[in-house]
């Protein structure tokens, strides 16, 4: 009824921006009951309130040259209602690419480190790269932004699992170390002071003695005095405390080639072999066929 007289309602979250003839007209329309001339004016309502949208996964490749998925969520709101209905078309779909695009764009830029540790300089570098393009031509401000997941491929999360396994070892060891230094330390600070006092070695002794035999076991255990050790060693020659040891003999003095073999015995020389005795006579072979040809030849008759 009352767009019929011209009365329009604008809410609190909305402002007005009214049109005569396609033309707008200079000023806005501010929230509350207003009249318009039905017959030459347009009036367009422009939302204030801050605005959500949620930007797609973005699939990118890092600057560590890692493939990776990121989402995020823009806030912006309209703060100059002409420049949102004139100069743009769909300002909701204008921001919503270029945070995708920007999106993009810081993922290449940064680390992958980065992007897992250094959130919040990387929702301020993304306000900075959506909001340039967007307030001034549009009218439009981003209020925030946040990178809301970070997907990892399996074989980075199984690189990174091990990693982080081996620093943790890395730690556990240094910690060990350092505890085995620091006890060492301790130790050596009581021996110096057992040391100086001997009644404290045996008072140390007597209540080694009642911890075991508070554990009721059957071990038995006798201390021995550490004096009685020491005067043993004392009293031990330094022959006794070696036995095992060997005088080193001198070594020999370098000489040459030369004086060795001069230093040589004489060798005599071999003795030569005895000559052997000249045979003349020498019986033939056709005598000894002619002197066995005869006892040959009765063999054969008596066969």
């Amino acid at each position: 009824m009352a767009g019929m007289f011209g009365f329009k309602i604008i809410t609190q979250y909305e402002k007005g921006i009214v049109f005569r003839w396609g033309r707008a007209l200079p000023g806005v329309r501010e929230p509350g009951l207003i009249w318009l001339n039905p017959f030459t004016d347009r009036l367009r309502k422009v939302n204030m309130q801050i605005i959500v949208a949620a930007v797609p996964s973005q699939e990118a490749i890092t600057r560590d040259n890692v493939t990776l998925r990121v989402d995020a969520v823009v806030y912006y709101r309209v703060v100059d209602a002409l420049k949102a209905v004139i100069n743009v078309q769909d300002y909701t779909f204008a921001v919503s690419q270029v945070a995708q695009t920007s999106l993009r764009s810081v993922i290449g830029q940064s680390d992958m480190d980065q992007l897992l540790s250094e959130r919040d300089k990387i929702n301020a570098h993304l306000k900075e790269v959506i909001d340039a393009p967007t307030e001034e031509p549009w009218g439009v401000r981003v209020e925030r932004v946040e990178v809301k997941d970070v997907s990892l491929p399996e074989s980075m999360k199984r690189s990174m699992s091990r990693q982080a396994e081996a620093e943790r070892e890395r730690r556990a060891r240094i910690i060990t170390a350092d505890g085995e230094f620091q006890a060492s330390q301790k130790l050596s600070d009581a021996a110096m002071i057992m040391s100086e006092t001997p009644a404290a070695l045996q008072l140390r002794l007597l209540q080694t003695v009642v911890e075991v035999a508070a554990e009721k076991n059957s071990t038995l255990v006798l201390p021995f005095p550490v004096e009685l050790l020491r005067f043993l060693d004392g009293a031990t020659p330094e022959t006794a405390k070696s036995p095992t040891s060997v005088p080193r003999r001198p070594m020999p003095k370098p000489v040459s080639l030369d004086e060795a073999l001069a230093a040589l015995p004489d060798i005599a020389p071999p003795p030569e072999p005895p000559e052997l005795p000249e045979i003349d006579d020498v019986p033939s072979l056709e005598g000894l066929e002619d002197s066995a040809g005869p006892d040959r030849a009765d063999q054969q008759a008596d066969d």
